[in-house]
């Protein structure tokens, strides 16, 4: 993974779930910091950011913009056979913004003294590493510097959508495939970190993944609308669909809807369902210290100091643009694209989800890209 330079405009990150990488935009920071973090969100700019969809990109966009002002805004539509206006209060599939749970989730437990975050995982899960594998902290687990290699899937996603993939399986396949690199020497991010998290969140509490993250997050940040579907692959209550471009026999491209999709294999990593509304719950909580005590959220906001190009926190991304620090995460199922972003102080924040065609594609999508650079000008 190319690491992300500091004029890497926040956008192609955010929409490539930060794993790929995205060469910089044109765009330049012009206003001050504490000039952009005062002012009022630029409503006339959110607005033309979200206008005129369904187009090619994406078929629906919710936003929410917080800080010292709120612009709340939403456009497309609830599913393209029907036509009408989507809902702006639905739930979707949140991706990767499911780790920022998941960190949170361990940290409590560190506080706890539970886990010891400087602790070798083989110390709390005996032999799910191989012999092959140095010690591996809870603390690289979180920061993706493990160097545990990715986990197979299936070959065609698409046409095993509502299948149950194990998370055990895909930690078992990624373990075969011996280390990538010494732990702490590099940095990479990879979903079976946190799926590892999970496993040791249940071994040493004894309870399901779900409920912990249910019982230690969503409930006290007021996340009434968010769960974890496991092997179910609808999305229930209100909800956008999600469409992607598949490609037919004849070599043409198709819209498909997405919406139902067995996610059982991104579980601690990615599994969960959610509003705006509610990841911007999250995000104001968890900044604001009532989700993770004050040591153990440090470990939020410390990217590793000795590891060139490192950008990834416990949960979070650093990204600095303007001379201003933004910590963030994304997330990309098919058919949807979300992010959280905000300064550590909530002078700004941001929360998105839109129904993008191209979410796991490798290339930045138009609609993401104007929302973040609207959000954050």
């Amino acid at each position: 993974m190319r690491p992300l330079s500091r004029r890497t405009v926040l956008a192609g990150s955010l929409a490539l779930a930060l794993t790929l990488g995205t060469g910089p935009l044109a765009a330049t920071a012009t206003a001050s910091a504490s000039a952009r973090s005062a002012s009022a969100p630029d409503a006339e700019a959110l607005r033309a950011a979200i206008a005129g969809l369904p187009n090619a990109d994406a078929t629906a966009a919710l936003v929410r913009v917080g800080g010292h002002e709120a612009w709340r805004g939403s456009s497309g539509v609830h599913d393209l056979a029907s036509g009408r206006a989507a809902d702006p209060d639905g739930r979707f599939r949140a991706g990767s913004t499911t780790k920022v749970v998941t960190a949170a989730v361990v940290l409590q437990l560190a506080a706890e003294r539970r886990i010891d975050l400087d602790t070798p995982v083989q110390h709390y899960l005996p032999g799910l590493l191989s012999s092959d594998f140095l010690p591996v902290s809870v603390r690289q687990l979180l920061n993706h510097t493990s160097g545990i290699k990715a986990g197979d899937g299936f070959d065609d996603p698409y046409a095993h959508r509502f299948e149950t993939l194990p998370p055990a399986r895909v930690v078992a396949s990624a373990v075969a495939k011996g280390p990538e690199f010494d732990p702490g020497r590099q940095q990479h991010y990879l979903n079976i970190n946190y799926t590892v998290l999970g496993m040791l969140v249940e071994k040493v509490t004894g309870r399901s993944y779900a409920s912990e993250a249910t019982r230690r997050v969503l409930r006290p940040a007021g996340m009434r609308n968010t769960y974890f579907p496991g092997t179910d692959p609808r999305i229930h209550g209100p909800h956008n669909h999600g469409y992607m471009n598949r490609r037919q026999p004849d070599g043409t491209t198709q819209l498909v809807d997405v919406t139902e999709w067995n996610q059982a294999d991104r579980w601690a990593a990615g599994d969960m369902i959610s509003t705006t509304r509610d990841l911007e719950r999250l995000i104001t909580a968890l900044f604001g210290g009532r989700i993770v005590p004050g040591p153990q959220l440090e470990e939020m906001f410390t990217v590793p100091a000795d590891i060139e190009g490192a950008s990834y926190s416990a949960g979070l991304q650093l990204w600095e643009y303007g001379g201003e620090e933004y910590w963030f995460k994304s997330g990309a199922r098919y058919g949807y694209s979300t992010a959280i972003a905000a300064t550590r102080d909530l002078s700004r924040t941001l929360v998105y989800s839109v129904n993008s065609t191209d979410a796991k594609d490798t290339t930045a999508n138009p609609v993401v890209t104007a929302v973040v650079m609207a959000a954050l000008k």
